[in-house]
């Protein structure tokens, strides 16, 4: 009972860092950016072998669309599976979507012509809507603000390592008759698909992600979690015999322990959105709030049901979301157009060059080489998001570096198309510049936008919608962008301008500049928790004083 007393004197405990749980996240996610990157290396290649055109100044906008064809069918379902995992939960979508992504790799393996490779992208897209899903999901985990620079890197740093092992798997696995004769004879299924090897590479990595989160993976949505999850138990049934029925039985009996404790005392958040007005008034009465203090908490962070979408998405929020949209375009220009820049050839009508914008010209990279340059810009992504992001967010906070990247990325987007003018000498070592230059930026303008975008969700029950927003309005974004890109890049091939994509991008991104000065950070569900611990830790101080006071009286 003394105990139990002074851990109401101490206030609510604050919930620990949820490191298990967030890896077996990053272990299920790692498979997306695996089968999304993988085609990268290849995709010039596998364009250019439909045939389609004998004009290789054409064939990056076809590329573009192959590359854009699964995020505008992101698009156009992303609000629906963050709707459906808000009825049903997140887990069961996040599995579907990587079932879906696992159909669609398959089915791109074996395209032979555009218009099934379109098909196939489109097909993921359509039932892959995990970005916003496992951003509420990773937002419903990280209940405490100390933990969210740590945390909010972890998907960050696992698309890292998607974009080191898929680009180095699909450069080393495309055209397998061709790079391994030895082991692909020629007039086999991998000549006939030369572009399916990596694909079932990657539909492997998608069943393991699959079974990993079917077994292990928690639910996080609020109503849903108390749910019963045969997955999960069936999980726990293997590992008992892994790791010994004694300590199986050991967990599940501190389990039990802590579901028997009164709600002020769990270790798992209890937000108000998550109370029933009698579950809220008995902890105010247990904490001490007054009735109308704890209506007044409530109030700012009522339930997604009594939130209207004029109230949810405030200027804040929208503002937010597009500064994210913008980020989104133009961080997949680079992405997809990098690429073809690295794989086209000079032009051979010889263009006369007048400094400082009219030039033409690419670096002619095989599907290898390509590989191992975006793989070492995964690596470097991994390195910067695991250390650089989380030191510079404690020194200067989500919201003034995402400002401050917002202003310098213009110079990334101006000076690129300059690389190829460069002596031969240097020419790979400014490639390797300018990737290592895009992934420090990337690294740290994703994750404090994703901290920005969870803390302005009034509770996490808006939290699902207001990332279904956001990563429907970067699907499109990401859709236009190699769509635009790869118009412009061929247009300017042909002009003798091949700068002309990478300067338009860098124009929108001085608008990306603009939008980013005028955002700020609400008040959202992380502020009133904070108020929420401010009156409990305030009623502790003073029930403490009383009972000392008490004591002395009776001394």
């Amino acid at each position: 009972m003394r105990a139990r007393r002074n851990r109401v004197m101490a206030g609510p405990e604050r919930p620990p860092y949820p490191g298990k749980q967030l890896l077996i996240l990053a272990l299920c996610r790692i498979c997306e950016p695996i089968a999304f990157m993988s085609i990268f290396p290849y995709i010039y290649h596998m364009v250019k072998d439909f045939n389609l055109t004998d004009d290789e100044s054409q064939i990056s906008f076809y590329a573009g669309m192959v590359t854009s064809a699964f995020t505008f069918a992101e698009f156009s379902t992303s609000v629906f599976w963050g709707r459906l995992s808000d009825k049903i939960g997140r887990k069961p979508v996040l599995l579907m979507g990587m079932g879906g992504t696992g159909l669609s790799v398959l089915i791109f393996g074996f395209a032979p012509n555009l218009p099934v490779a379109l098909l196939a992208r489109a097909l993921g897209g359509f039932l892959n809507g995990n970005i916003g899903v496992l951003q509420t999901t990773v937002g419903e985990m990280v209940t405490v603000k100390e933990h969210q620079p740590r945390a909010y890197a972890v998907m960050p740093l696992v698309w890292c390592i998607g974009s080191i092992v898929g680009p180095m798997i699909g450069g080393a696995l495309a055209k397998p008759v061709e790079n391994l004769p030895s082991v692909f004879a020629p007039g086999s299924l991998w000549d006939r698909f030369p572009y399916l090897l990596p694909n079932l590479f990657s539909a492997i990595c998608v069943s393991l992600g699959v079974i990993t989160g079917l077994l292990f993976l928690e639910e996080t949505h609020a109503e849903k979690r108390h749910h019963r999850d045969r997955g999960r138990e069936l999980g726990d049934y293997l590992l008992s015999h892994l790791r010994g029925s004694s300590e199986l039985a050991e967990d599940r009996s501190l389990a039990k322990d802590a579901e028997n404790q009164p709600l002020l005392f769990e270790t798992e958040e209890s937000l108000p959105g998550y109370l029933t007005n009698g579950d809220s008034a008995r902890q105010s009465s247990a904490i001490g709030i007054s009735g109308q203090e704890a209506r007044d908490l409530e109030e700012g962070c009522g339930s997604q049901g009594s939130k209207k979408a004029t109230t949810i998405f405030t200027k804040p929020v929208v503002t937010i979301i597009s500064s994210y949209g913008i980020l989104a375009f133009h961080t997949m220009v680079f992405d997809s157009l990098l690429p073809v820049f690295l794989s086209t050839n000079a032009p051979e009508n010889h263009l006369p060059v007048s400094l400082p914008f009219k030039f033409a010209g690419g670096f002619g990279l095989d599907t290898r080489t390509i590989g191992v340059i975006l793989s070492v810009q995964g690596l470097y992504s991994m390195v910067s998001t695991h250390f650089l992001f989380p030191l510079i967010t404690e020194k200067l906070g989500p919201l003034r570096l995402f400002k401050l990247m917002s202003m310098l990325y213009p110079l990334l987007y101006f000076f690129t198309p300059y690389i190829v003018l460069l002596p031969e000498s240097l020419r790979m070592a400014s490639v390797y510049m300018i990737v290592i230059w895009k992934c420090t930026f990337s690294t740290l303008a994703y994750p404090s936008n994703a901290i920005l975008i969870t803390n302005s969700a009034p509770t996490t029950l808006t939290l699902g919608t207001i990332n279904g927003a956001a990563a429907s309005t970067a699907s499109l974004c990401r859709a236009l962008g190699p769509i635009v890109s790869g118009l412009l890049y061929t247009m300017g091939m042909e002009s003798g301008y091949s700068g002309l994509s990478w300067w338009v991008t860098g124009l929108v991104t001085i608008g990306g500049a603009l939008v980013g000065m005028k955002i700020t950070e609400p008040r959202g569900r992380m502020d009133e928790k904070d108020d929420i611990e401010a009156v409990t830790e305030s009623q502790a101080t003073r029930d403490s004083a009383g009972t000392s006071e008490r004591h002395a009286e009776q001394e």
